[in-house]
């Protein structure tokens, strides 16, 4: 169980049967609570020769490891704006957004799953250099020999790009 106590009027929160699924819910207003994933969105830039850019981790558990730039979607915003935002963040270059290349439910980290989404983007201005301080480098691979890699669905992402899979 990941809460206690009701957000809404205190009372304890204990397990009921749900729909298949034993879900946290209040004795006291009927109150459920759902772990449900977070929204994660990335945008794939290729260059002329169809390399594909990829930063290197900065920090964390996945740090010196490679992604497509991403993060998350935060509240009351846009996928598409969240997908550009993160990405200037990123690496100081604006993107239009041109449509989704894939999505995937990530199981890799099971305390922090998210569902992605991954956009092909061009690049229409800014200088190419990791700015936020989440990636430490920036640098274009072919998505058939990518570095090793932070998340297991980017491997999907690009071995779909490569035309295997």
């Amino acid at each position: 169980m990941t809460a206690t106590f009701c957000p809404d009027c205190g009372h304890q929160l204990q397990p009921v049967e749900r729909r298949g699924r034993e879900r946290p819910t209040c004795t006291g207003c009927g109150y459920v609570h759902y772990q449900n994933p977070a929204v994660g969105v990335a945008v794939i830039l290729r260059d002329e020769g169809g390399c594909v850019l990829l930063g290197q981790r900065a920090t964390g558990e996945y740090a010196g490891l490679w992604c497509i730039p991403c993060g998350y979607v935060e509240w009351n915003e846009d996928v598409r704006d969240a997908a550009r935002r993160e990405f200037e963040e990123e690496t100081g270059m604006t993107v239009v957004l041109r449509g989704i290349a894939a999505v995937h439910s990530n199981f890799h980290n099971r305390d922090k799953q998210t569902v992605g989404i991954w956009f092909e983007g061009t690049a229409v201005g800014g200088t190419l250099q990791p700015v936020d301080g989440e990636l430490t480098e920036l640098a274009w691979f072919p998505p058939g020999e990518p570095p090793d890699l932070a998340f297991p669905t980017d491997l999907l992402v690009l071995r779909q790009l490569a035309g295997e899979g």
